[in-house]
């Protein structure tokens, strides 16, 4: 038997855990479970590892995605770039400690579901929020040579405010990508503040959120002629690459 499973604080509604039990159950694989451990504390985490031995790989959600770090013995490259870890394999010897080592997927699930959906013009973006989200969405940005600028609610260093944002900053910046929470439900009436108005069909509008299907910020970049894009093939492909990780031959 292995065990995977996903670590955070609350674990009250897991897409991880309706993905894996639905991959399991489609594909009959045997032998493997996919389980939630909710750690109050992330000194907790240690003591996860040691008292399930049988756990080869978990995915790291709220608020634990920096703080485990510290509890990891390698990081991969983008991991270490990124400064933040959504997938850790663990590695059991025969005889020895687990060795455990951190991915950050969400690098590559948003690149992958990106790449289709690009054309041409597509070589300059917003990102729209600065939080660990976006760290992942500026690193697969750079990977594709797009060049690309940071939307944030106070002045930094080579970043816009919401307020700036105008005709030119909007119409020179094609692609826009939302990092933010803001239009999850159950709050769908929510949407980042951007001049709509000067979007076009030469827009592609990618949300991260997926949940409704299409945010309030896609509707309207849908209704000035943009195409747009959610946020589930991303969590879909980076679900998988996480598979990959876990059980792929040493």
């Amino acid at each position: 038997m292995k065990k995977f499973g996903l670590i955070g604080f609350p674990l009250a509604h897991s897409f991880s855990k309706k993905y894996y039990d639905a991959k399991i159950d489609r594909q009959q694989i045997t032998g493997v479970n996919y389980e939630l451990y909710a750690i109050p504390s992330i000194a907790d985490f240690p003591r996860l590892i040691a008292d399930n031995p049988l756990l080869m790989g978990v995915n790291v959600t709220i608020p634990y995605k920096i703080a485990v770090m510290d509890f990891l013995d390698s990081l991969s490259a983008e991991a270490e770039a990124i400064a933040a870890v959504n997938c850790i394999r663990i590695d059991r010897p025969t005889n020895g400690e687990p060795r455990l080592t951190g991915y950050n997927t969400d690098v590559y699930g948003f690149a992958e579901s990106l790449k289709p959906l690009l054309r041409p013009e597509h070589d300059t973006a917003l990102v729209l929020g600065n939080g660990g989200a976006a760290k992942a969405v500026t690193f697969a940005l750079t990977q594709l040579g797009i060049a690309h600028s940071i939307v944030s609610r106070s002045a930094g260093k080579g970043q816009y405010t919401y307020t700036q944002l105008d005709a030119g900053i909007i119409e020179g910046h094609p692609l826009i990508i939302n990092t933010t929470p803001l239009g999850t439900y159950p709050a769908v009436i929510d949407c980042p503040d951007i001049p709509y108005d000067y979007l076009s069909e030469r827009h592609l509008l990618y949300d991260l959120v997926y949940n409704p299907t299409k945010t309030e910020f896609l509707k309207r970049g849908q209704a000035k002629g943009a195409l747009v894009k959610n946020g589930l093939e991303m969590l879909e492909l980076q679900a998988e690459r996480n598979w990959e990780i876990w059980t792929a031959t040493k």
